[in-house]
């Protein structure tokens, strides 16, 4: 689905930065929102994916609920919830006026309880499809050295240190929404 609007749901805000640093270093526009970000940031995340300058959305459960995007094609349960209603919000944000969308779970062993429970809410057996290993295998070393230098970068400028004393989120997610002009003319009115 290349060129589609995609949400990604995790279950963590960490999460959330680093996916999206891996997409990006894979060559894929995505863009986290989380809880830890600032309305203002959170606000600029979702007009880029609005107006299609990023077709990625990596967020968490704050984005399931109450958020008008019109257009979602994709819903990717990177991490499945652990409430099944949480899996029909997420879900339901592909399918709104009437559209149509695909929602995939991701899944392991640890995860089967929560997705058969999510099986019994919506009362259907959903379709499984499993990972073809020589697939998985060939794109497995890019992936891995795109996760390496992801949490390189996180680590470099602080990572959950800097979440933990109250930062919003990484600079480069700053440019990335184009809002590091504005940052340095506040601090300039500040002084």
């Amino acid at each position: 689905m290349s060129g589609k609007t995609s949400m990604v749901f995790t279950r963590t805000c960490d999460s959330t930065l680093l996916l999206a640093y891996i997409l990006r270093n894979l060559g894929f526009s995505a863009i986290p929102i989380s809880g830890q970000m600032s309305q203002a940031k959170r606000l600029g995340a979702i007009n880029k994916f609005k107006e299609g300058e990023c077709n990625i959305l990596i967020c968490t459960d704050v984005a399931s609920r109450g958020l008008d995007i019109p257009s979602v094609d994709m819903v990717i349960n990177y991490d499945i919830p652990m409430n099944s209603k949480d899996y029909i919000h997420r879900v339901g944000r592909t399918a709104r006026a009437g559209r149509s969308g695909v929602a995939i779970s991701l899944i392991n062993q640890f995860e089967v309880e929560w997705y058969m429970q999510i099986e019994k809410l919506i009362g259907k057996k959903l379709p499984e499809y499993p990972a073809i290993e020589e697939e998985v295998l060939r794109l497995l070393e890019r992936v891995a050295e795109a996760k390496r230098i992801s949490q390189m970068k996180i680590k470099e400028t602080g990572g959950k240190k800097r979440l933990e004393r109250g930062d919003d989120d990484e600079e480069d997610t700053d440019k990335y929404l184009g809002l590091n002009k504005r940052k340095s003319f506040e601090k300039s009115k500040r002084r």
